[in-house]
């Protein structure tokens, strides 16, 4: 019998294991707790675009590679909740595509949440984008919104980050 290296019988096992590999669930936002505003209260909050890219071109414009991409929303403040408004899906020409959650939730101190488009979902396009809404009711310090864009298919893989980008701000914060 031919003797293969551990590594790739590691190796193989991995690939099996990412391609039978159920896709990750939808948000968990029956998890959360969700909340109702009450407007006289509120401190501070942001709305932050995030670009998504439900695919990128390889080698040349005619070869697309899918990816999954997954919007994560993480409250970094120690010791105060934020509120998450709104999570919604736009298309490159600027199109809402999907609302992710239709009322508001609570995410505790150092507490996160994910949204995932699947890879096999191209709505958005290469230029789609989510625009999040957060509020607080106490001064807190910015939350970390970003997207994580992966594709694991074959015998490549490739990820990247791409960070939210503040574009409304009002009240203050830390």
């Amino acid at each position: 019998m031919k003797r293969y290296p551990d590594c790739y019988f590691v190796l193989v096992l991995g690939f099996l294991t990412a391609c039978t590999s159920p896709p990750p669930p939808r948000a968990p936002v029956d998890q959360l707790n969700v909340v109702t505003l009450d407007h006289k209260k509120l401190v501070t909050g942001q709305t932050v675009y995030v670009p998504i890219y439900s695919h990128i071109y390889a080698w040349e414009q005619s070869l697309k590679l899918d990816l999954t991409a997954t919007l994560s929303l993480r409250n970094t403040d120690l010791t105060q909740p934020i509120i998450i408004t709104s999570a919604n899906y736009y298309d490159s020409s600027g199109k809402l595509v999907r609302k992710y959650i239709e009322k508001p939730i609570e995410l505790g101190s150092l507490a996160a949440t994910a949204f995932v488009v699947n890879q096999d979902d191209d709505s958005g396009g290469s230029g789609a984008a989510f625009i999040v809404e957060w509020v607080a009711q106490r001064d807190v310090s910015d939350p970390v919104i970003e997207a994580v864009m992966i594709n694991a298919s074959g015998n490549q893989g490739l990820s990247f980050v791409s960070p939210g980008r503040v574009i409304k701000r009002w009240g203050s914060s830390r």
